[in-house]
């Protein structure tokens, strides 16, 4: 039925990289659907491999009787000690070896389907276990071809898809080319392991720099946030515990050759190095680069900056179409409102008449309010008493008295504004 069959275990094993006994299990496991499909279903069969022989083995079991009832699961006493087993006794279950060949060709064509597909799902289970514990991880492979927007990525013993989310927009491909990208996922489908593969994650810059700067896959540096928008710009922060190493210039490389492996591998995409800083104000100003910033307003309670720049600086700082302050915000975690100098002058002039809304309060009162933070009626709205009394001529019935008239136009414009 099978000729050659050591040999050919070996071959698909070498041939596929799966182990033996899994090809074994699956050739016991086809022969011996094949036995049932020729004897039917109430037989009892057993099948294994003679390795010794090279060969696989079917047995019919049946229990030894007195007197024959059912010939397909039972064998007389004196047929069974004649053929089988000289001390055979009632009740014993007696295996007879049956030719393989008996089965038929439907029965065979039916145990090489069974054998193909054992073979198929052991392949899969294999690459499935191989890829996922892979993910993070960069890849490197061929475009194999489209479908659908996808581009489907030959790893060699597997493919992978990146979908068209997870493409970088002004990239072009063909068949052929060779492409690296980053595993976001590895998913078990009915068609076997999928592996999802992206060159606009975050993770992707993170794990480049991983390759190109030893100091990171060593620990002496570590990549603490990463920003991006793909094809465009990104920021990475990075700190050290080790005073002797220059983060953002190990990063840098000597000449740029580090970052620029990392540029030219990402098609151009301009990277920002960001020293990381446990203050805010400085990793906020170092985030906003190349833009040199002139002063930082703090507001905790609400994690937002005020950040003030000289104003030939306003558009650097801002970047094309917001670019700059939107990955600043996406690396430090907080809200940036960028100002100019002039716009500062301007709103420390007029600021405090805004806060001359609220009734009985004079004009020294709302300019030293405004100094202090609250840049509007709804900020005085929802401040805390206890602070404000804390402020030069305030006592408590002064500051609560502020924060509840506050409050009473806050909500007046609120349904002004409702009503319009």
């Amino acid at each position: 039925m099978f000729p050659e069959l050591k040999r050919l275990i070996e071959q698909m094993g070498k041939d596929k990289g799966i182990e033996k006994e899994v090809i074994i299990e699956a050739l016991e496991s086809a022969i011996l659907t094949a036995a049932r499909k020729k004897l039917g279903p109430k037989v009892e069969l057993e099948s294994r491999y003679n390795e010794e022989a090279g060969e696989l083995e079917v047995f019919q079991f049946k229990t030894v009787v007195e007197k024959v009832l059912d010939p397909e699961t039972q064998i007389a006493l004196d047929e069974a000690k004649q053929t089988l087993d000289e001390e055979a006794e009632p009740g014993d279950s007696l295996g007879m070896k049956i030719d393989a060949a008996s089965f038929g060709r439907i029965a065979v064509q039916t145990a090489k389907q069974i054998i193909i597909q054992k073979v198929k799902d052991a392949e899969r289970d294999k690459i499935y276990d191989e890829y996922k514990d892979k993910k993070s991880q960069i890849v490197s492979g061929f475009v194999q071809r489209f479908e659908g927007g996808s581009i489907i990525v030959n790893l060699g013993r597997a493919e992978a898809v990146i979908p068209p989310s997870e493409q970088i927009h002004r990239e072009t491909y063909k068949r052929g080319d060779r492409i690296r990208a980053f595993i976001v996922d590895v998913k078990k489908i009915s068609k076997g392991p999928q592996i999802v593969l992206s060159r606009t994650h975050p993770g992707f810059l993170r794990a480049l720099f991983e390759l190109e700067v030893p100091e990171i896959s060593e620990g002496f540096i570590e990549i603490v946030n990463v920003a991006r928008e793909p094809g465009n710009r990104s920021k990475i922060s990075v700190r050290t515990l080790d005073k002797d190493i220059d983060p953002v210039g190990a990063c840098v490389g000597m000449r740029g050759s580090r970052v620029q492996s990392v540029v030219q591998e990402l098609k151009g995409e301009k990277i920002d190095i960001v020293p990381f800083s446990e203050d805010s104000v400085k990793y906020i100003c170092s985030a906003l680069s190349p833009a040199k910033v002139s002063k930082v307003f703090m507001y905790e309670d609400e994690r937002s900056m005020e950040v003030i720049v000289p104003d030939d600086q306003l558009s650097l700082a801002i970047g094309k179409s917001g670019q700059n302050v939107r990955l600043a915000v996406r690396l430090t975690g907080w809200k940036i409102d960028v100002k100019n100098e002039s716009m500062l002058q301007k709103q420390a002039e007029e600021g405090p008449k805004i806060l001359m809304k609220i009734p009985d309060l004079d004009e020294e009162t709302a300019e030293m309010l405004f100094k202090e933070g609250y840049k509007n009626v709804a900020a005085l709205s929802s401040a805390d008493p206890e602070a404000l009394k804390a402020l030069p001529g305030m006592d408590a019935e002064k500051a609560q008295g502020i924060v509840e008239r506050a409050a009473q136009v806050s909500e007046t414009e609120t349904e002004t504004v409702g009503n319009a």
